[in-house]
């Protein structure tokens, strides 16, 4: 007998209930057990309520080896679709653990390149939600060109549309090359880690007894190896992170940052004369300057655990986004190394991407000194920075707010290598390097030859210091715009967004630059 319309429509929902159940109860009970939410749960925690909607939930692996023609797999362990976060459309995959461990098959990688194709058709950011046990290798080579058909994805679409990674689970191999490709990779503790070889490799092969969690977690992540930018508890906390990202986000490059509401009717801030010690040499947070010039509570750090002598992030001032890269002179005298100079390259990088005017608050003592880091390469790495801010178009802000020596002063947003407008607070010390230093060697034979060498000393520092290392000297030459008032910093800043508003430079015509990488 022929089936109505109803019974087709009753098949339909019966489909759907099976495909919606994953690998089914009991593996849903242990992605629970083990403090994981499910692949359906976490998309309804980030996206807002009732916006999902699943594209291909009908597509099944076509392997008929190692007994998988007799297995299925519902929705090919990952789900897929767009929905919408803070009001504005995003598209997703969140990887589903209970079906086949979530690993990564032909059809799996297929579904997850096609929502990636309609997020750059509609310049939407795309979020991964990644929870896999890696390649299914019963698939062999498929599944090694299936990641390759995302690598591609993540990099043709850099600097298109955001891309956030969110690490749920494990992910191994070959799969954390994707999340390392997008702009921003969060994890939770103690539930998801990164590695290219797991512990029981490295035993294999070096001898070394590590746990998956001290190899590749996610405080090592977010303190030692910088892959990381967010970590959380739970994975609420983290899904929590990733919709405030979002806000301060353009939905493409074409886009400018959402503008939002403030409520500060002044723009004076008097406690900025106080709170920064006059002697150069005194440590504090420079999040101090930031949480004064910033809306109140708008700053949301990345990488607050990495590279910790420098701080970046973005915030808003009367609303509009910015991005934030400031030397931190509590940590290493705000001094560079190699590590800071990447986190802040990169960042630097992305904003410029996504047309997020950038302010550099610097205090620097130059590039940090040493074998190690000579050995390492800080000549390199320090060179991003430089590379990074050079070609970056937005609108280019500094302001120094003490220190600001040798290449150090040249790399962070210097008036050379194309600032809009630099401002000095009135203490500031501009120069090739620190009074102190400057003193001992050009003045070396007078302070030797001298019957108080120490007085001699302090007096051919002050008087370094007043003929060099002080911000009039830069000012007078146009390397400084303006010396101000620390208390006017957030309106001379807000001026100088609001008369660059509709900056635009053209540069010269070229396939891409080759940062030193």
């Amino acid at each position: 007998m022929q089936k109505d319309i109803y019974g087709e429509i009753n098949e339909l929902y019966e489909l759907r209930r099976k495909i919606e159940l994953g690998g089914g109860d009991e593996r849903i009970d242990k992605q629970h057990e083990k403090g994981k939410l499910t692949a359906r749960e976490r998309i309804d925690l980030l996206v807002d309520e009732g916006t999902f909607v699943e594209i291909n939930p009908f597509m099944e692996h076509r392997c008929n080896d190692f007994g998988l023609e007799d297995t299925k797999g519902p929705g090919e362990g990952v789900v897929t679709g767009y929905g919408k976060v803070n009001g504005k459309p995003i598209y997703l995959f969140s990887q589903d653990f209970t079906v086949f461990g979530g690993a990564l098959g032909e059809m799996h990688a297929k579904k997850i390149a096609a929502v990636m194709d309609l997020a750059a058709k509609n310049g939407t950011p795309f979020i991964g939600l990644n929870d896999s046990g890696g390649a299914r290798i019963q698939e062999g080579v498929l599944s090694l060109d299936g990641y390759g058909q995302i690598f591609y994805r993540n990099t043709i679409y850099s600097g298109v549309i955001p891309q956030l990674s969110v690490i749920l689970g494990p992910c191994a191999g070959g799969a954390v090359y994707s999340p390392a490709i997008t702009d921003f990779v969060f994890m939770v503790e103690q539930t998801s880690q990164m590695f290219i070889t797991g512990p029981k490799v490295i035993e294999t092969v070096t001898g070394e007894k590590i746990s998956s969690e001290d190899l590749g977690g996610a405080v090592v992540h977010n303190t030692i190896s910088g892959n990381a930018h967010f970590a959380g508890s739970t994975e609420e906390e983290v899904l929590l992170q990733v919709r405030r990202l979002l806000s301060y986000l353009p939905q493409n490059n074409e886009e400018k940052p959402p503008r939002s509401s403030f409520e500060e009717k002044t723009h004076d801030r008097p406690e900025l004369t106080d709170l920064i010690p006059f002697d150069s040499v005194r440590p504090y947070d420079v999040r101090i300057v930031i949480d004064q010039v910033v809306d109140k509570n708008s700053f949301m750090e990345v990488q607050k655990d990495f590279a910790k002598n420098i701080v970046i992030g973005l915030a808003r001032i009367k609303g509009e986004v910015v991005g934030l890269v400031c030397n931190q002179p509590k940590v290493m005298a705000g001094g560079l190394d190699i590590d800071s100079s990447d986190k802040a390259a990169r960042f630097i990088r992305f904003c410029d991407s996504f047309q997020i005017p950038l302010i550099t608050f610097e205090d620097v003592t130059g590039f940090f000194p040493g074998v190690k880091q000579e050995h390492g390469g800080i000549i390199r790495h320090g060179a991003k920075i430089l590379f990074a801010y050079s070609e970056a178009t937005v609108p280019k802000l500094t302001v120094i707010l003490r220190k600001a020596y040798g290449g150090a002063y040249v790399a962070l947003n210097s008036k050379s290598i194309g600032a809009d407008l630099v401002f000095a607070w009135p203490n500031a010390e501009i120069a090739v390097m620190g009074p102190q230093g400057a003193a001992n060697i050009i003045f070396a034979k007078e302070i030797q030859n001298s019957e108080d060498p120490d007085k001699t000393r302090a007096e051919k520092i002050e008087e370094y210091r007043k003929k060099f290392a002080n911000p009039y000297v830069a000012a007078s030459q146009g390397m400084v715009d303006d010396v101000i008032d620390p208390r006017d910093t957030r309106l001379k800043l807000i001026q100088a967004l609001d008369m660059l508003r509709t900056k635009k430079e053209i540069r010269p015509i070229k396939k891409h630059g080759n940062i030193p990488l």
